[in-house]
């Protein structure tokens, strides 16, 4: 009698494990394609307008910046500043899917290492363990680039920093900062950090200078591809020229997209910078064109804590932290960039 039971009840749910089977194969591909679909990695630009420590580095003019000088560049103001920008950066990782800390960060106008320590190890910022790789620049000011990347995103294979050499009337610059790592998916990124030389004394009279440093971008790219064909290039910070610019079409001509040409913001910032009450981008991120497939998105962050209302002109404006030699307790004369992949 138990036996005809049992074999009843097997032939009953024997009827029902094929469908069960297909159930389960088909939560298996939403589940992976799923997550396919969710593998996002998103990368942040940033001029951080004068991030110095308050110690004076031999051999440096960073004068203005030391706790004597007009500035009064005070350990608090330091540590105000630390955290500010560190905020700034934690406010990047909001978007309509949610909110997740940026996988890298670029950043210009930083000073030495004891900035960076500071910043990833000792701000508001130090949750998130960020690691960084920076330049040691012949900039007469002691500013460098630097470069943060989550540890858990982004494995570090290499780095290394490419000198700019002077030429005629022209100052020592910043060098072109070059980091290599492989992401989750197992494909290797490759990040160039720029920042060019300034206007400062003219556009045209400056131009070669920028020209310069978009040419040893473009041999730096040239020699990654020598090695890897297809590469996926990420160039980008602040390349003191717009997106039309010469300096800028050299390098699109190396077979690399700025997708940043037209970012905007979600209140109102229709660039990174704005002069004159003129909204524009000197900040660039440029990527090469076997990546622009993986573009979900590229936009300036203007959350409303990073502007301030531009009493001369109108409007709003970036929230800097300095006005000349007096400060005003906001951020940064430029906005953040960030870049969003689908991969």
């Amino acid at each position: 009698m138990y036996r005809q039971i049992f074999r009843k009840s097997l032939r009953q749910w024997q009827q029902f494990i094929p469908a069960f089977l297909l159930l389960f194969v088909i939560i298996n591909l939403f589940c992976i394609t799923d997550t396919k679909a969710q593998t996002r990695f998103s990368v942040v630009e940033l001029n951080t307008e004068n991030l110095f420590d308050t110690l004076h580095d031999a051999g440096k003019n960073d004068y203005e910046f030391l706790p004597q000088s007009t500035h009064r560049w005070t350990t608090y103001r330091y540590w105000e500043k630390l955290n500010k920008i560190g905020q700034e950066l934690i406010a990047c990782g909001q978007d309509s899917t949610g909110w997740a800390l940026p996988d890298i960060i670029a950043l210009c106008e930083v000073e030495n290492d004891s900035v960076l320590r500071d910043l990833t190890k000792r701000s508001v910022l130090r949750k998130a363990r960020y690691e960084y790789v920076m330049t040691n620049s012949p900039d007469e000011r002691g500013i460098d680039v630097a470069l943060l990347y989550s540890p858990f995103s982004f494995a570090l294979l290499n780095h290394n920093s490419f000198r700019i050499k002077p030429i005629k009337d022209m100052r020592p610059t910043r060098d072109i900062l070059y980091v290599s790592g492989r992401i989750i998916t197992g494909d290797t990124l490759h990040f160039l950090v720029v920042h060019a030389p300034s206007r400062s004394g003219g556009e045209k009279f400056t131009r070669k200078n920028r020209l310069l440093v978009a040419e040893r971008l473009c041999q730096t790219i040239d020699s990654i591809r020598n090695f890897s064909p297809s590469a996926y290039i990420i160039a980008l910070g602040d390349f003191n020229d717009y997106s039309d610019s010469p300096s800028l079409g050299l390098i699109y001509s190396h077979d690399m997209v700025n997708v940043s040409a037209n970012a905007k913001g979600n209140n109102g910032a229709k660039g990174t910078y704005r002069y004159h009450g003129k909204w524009g981008s000197l900040d660039q991120i440029i990527i090469s064109r076997n990546l622009a497939s993986k573009l979900h998105h590229c936009r300036v962050i203007d959350d409303k804590f990073l502007l301030e209302p531009d009493s001369k002109y109108g409007g709003f404006k970036p929230y800097r932290f300095y006005m000349g030699p007096k400060y005003n307790g906001g951020y940064s004369d430029h906005l953040p960039l960030k870049l969003d992949l689908k991969l």
